[in-house]
């Protein structure tokens, strides 16, 4: 009975990150569409933009008062729907005010969704006893995938935001419906009581913790200079046609899906610290072929290089915090959570500084510089418990699947 709960608190969890992944990447991916029907300036989208990271940063801090009160899962079952709603009224509205209280919703209840559904998942994988953590980011990724896809399409043919937002007409029931098995793994499910959340009583070193805070900024910078640079590069720099500048992102997308789905294997197999020191020289060495590049399809092999390395750093860091903190895993992670944001802001104006300043192939080593200063933290992946009793990471307790 026990095994059959842990598993269905797992499907449902992997729903929830699949449909975050198509919620943000309908919305990311539909910008210029955003600006249009507002008749946001250019001055003025940078603004915007920078308001949800931002608001997202605060719902997360929120969230770490809110946990111990009641269940992660509490607040992940009401911050998704706000998301899809919040996505919905980007689309619906006509108005400056409107789109900016859409998008102050959007951050604040994205950044309590980001971190309830880690501080979920890396108690289910306390649960299991093994890695499971990057399994619910190829969901994410996955998501992420399908919500692009339909984006190009509404974008293909001319579909006006509202028309291309409406899959989350779908995906809100399904949600809801889905948050009946949340689970922690450390009850029965969710359904018990809500008071006295995880890391009520418990304290976090912040001097423990900052380690995995520069490691999880590190990446999103690398993250954000790929999904906010990689297209104007292959095009501006390496000479790409438009329509081959649109396949780096989707590439890196593709083989960021990949390497999540194999990456819980590594991580048993080899340990959280080789398999994150690994990505880290994969990732350094994509950022350098595409410095490097003399032409366009070389500088998509990097970007290539860049998901498969990428990929493992942000689900193992999260893990790691569960790890090091155990009796205190939902504050850690939201706090850990805030630098995701922090990364996503310093990234592309970063890179872009440099690339107006310097040259956009210097600028691309910045990044890697960062990614590669991984490798001074990655003892932080080593923690004793992150072993599950010695060894490799070995099943502690039944193989719930």
């Amino acid at each position: 009975m026990t095994n059959a709960w842990l598993r269905h608190g797992r499907a449902s969890l992997v729903l929830s990150f699949f449909v975050q992944g198509v919620a943000f990447a309908l919305l990311v991916t539909r910008i210029p569409a955003i600006q249009d029907q507002y008749g946001i300036s250019d001055g003025l989208l940078p603004v915007f933009l920078a308001a949800v990271p931002i608001l997202a940063g605060v719902g997360s801090v929120a969230t770490e008062k809110v946990v111990a009160r009641m269940r992660p899962a509490v607040v992940l079952r009401w911050s998704q729907p706000v998301v899809l709603l919040a996505l919905l009224g980007v689309g619906a509205g006509g108005e400056l005010w409107q789109v900016a209280v859409a998008l102050g919703a959007f951050g604040l209840a994205v950044g309590a969704l980001d971190a309830s559904m880690n501080m979920m998942g890396v108690s289910l994988q306390r649960a299991y006893g093994r890695s499971i953590m990057l399994g619910f980011h190829a969901a994410y990724s996955l998501g992420g995938i399908a919500g692009a896809s339909m984006a190009w399409a509404g974008a293909h043919w001319d579909l006006s935001l509202l028309v291309s937002y409406l899959p989350v007409v779908v995906l809100l029931p399904a949600a809801l419906a889905g948050s009946r098995w949340y689970t922690d793994g450390k009850s029965g499910g969710e359904a018990l009581p809500v008071a006295g959340g995880e890391g009520k009583g418990a304290t976090v070193s912040f001097k423990l913790l900052m380690p995995l805070c520069l490691v999880m900024s590190f990446a999103y910078i690398g993250d954000s200079t790929v999904s906010n640079w990689s297209a104007k590069y292959l095009q501006d720099v390496l000479g790409s046609s438009e329509q081959m500048s649109t396949l780096p992102y989707n590439v890196y997308m593709v083989t960021t899906l990949l390497g999540r789905a194999v990456g819980d294997l590594g991580v048993r197999r080899l340990g959280a610290v080789t398999v994150v020191r690994c990505g880290s020289v994969v990732a350094a060495a994509g950022f350098a072929v595409v410095a490097l590049a003399p032409g366009a399809w070389m500088g998509l092999l990097g970007f290539t290089m860049l998901g498969l390395g990428l990929c493992v750093i942000v689900p193992q860091t999260f893990a790691a915090a569960g790890r090091m903190f155990p009796g205190a895993s939902d504050v850690a992670v939201a706090r850990l959570n805030v630098f995701n944001y922090v990364g996503f802001l310093v990234g592309s104006p970063l890179v872009g500084a440099l690339g107006d300043a310097w040259s956009y192939r210097g600028a691309m080593l910045v990044p890697m510089v960062l990614v590669l200063a991984t490798l001074v933290y990655a003892r932080s992946f080593g923690a004793e418990p992150a072993r599950y009793g010695g060894g490799h990471e070995r099943p502690r307790t039944v193989d719930v699947g």
